[in-house]
Order: structure tokens, then sequence, then C-alpha cells
């Protein structure tokens, strides 16, 4: 996120602080991989929805598929739950192509940041 922070010309320390805010343990899990700690997710019950906080795996286990595979486990636990999955995600964050690719369609957008929502329910 660093990199994003830095392109967006935000200033890092306000958005430490954010960080910290919105940060609930008791909503955040940690990611292993291999019984390797590689990065945490963090979800919460948003209206009728499960909502991603946040998810981030450490730059030397992305692109092995993990942050999707955490992703599919959570469209199946919405699925279950009968709850479509929302997100937000900063516009200029290639994380973006893998949500789509994972069934979420843009709901609505602001300057920064594009919402989307996956219906787990029509996603197989």
């Amino acid at each position: 996120m660093e990199e994003i922070i830095r392109e967006l010309k935000l200033d890092m320390a306000a958005q430490a602080v954010n960080l910290r805010k919105s940060w609930h343990v008791a909503e955040v899990e940690i990611i292993t991989s291999d019984g390797v700690d590689v990065g945490w997710l963090q979800k919460s019950k948003r209206d009728d929805a499960l909502y991603l906080e946040q998810i981030y795996i450490t730059a030397a286990f992305q692109g092995r598929g993990i942050g999707g595979e955490i992703i599919r486990s959570l469209i199946e636990e919405a699925r279950q739950a009968g709850r479509p999955v929302t997100l937000a995600v900063v516009k200029i964050n290639p994380a973006r192509r893998l949500y789509e690719r994972l069934g979420f369609r843009v709901a609505h957008e602001d300057d920064r940041k594009f919402y989307m929502r996956c219906d787990a329910l029509t996603v197989g």
C-alpha cells in the first residue's frame, strides 16, 4: 500500500492513524501458507453484506494465488450465509483485476475508490 499512498500523494502518517482506527482485532484473521504467516484479512458484517475491510499479503508471497484463495473462501462463507460480499478498492490498486476475475462488479465509485460487490449466491 505504500506505493499507492505515495502515488496518490497521501499523508503516510495520517494513513497509518486511519489504519489503526479501523483495525478491530476481533475481525482480523492471520493468513498462513505452509505454516508461515504471510498476511492478514479483516472482515465485518455491514448491512446485509460480508464486507472485506482489508486484505494484505506480504510482498514475498504475492502472485502465488494466496489472496485469490482467501477471497474465494470469503465468497463461499458469504454464499452459505446468503449474503453478498462488498469491498472498496483504490482506483489505482491492481487488485481490482483480481476482484473482477472472482466475480466482483463495481456498484458505485467516488473520486478515489471503486465500491465493489459480489453476489455470492450467483458465483459458482
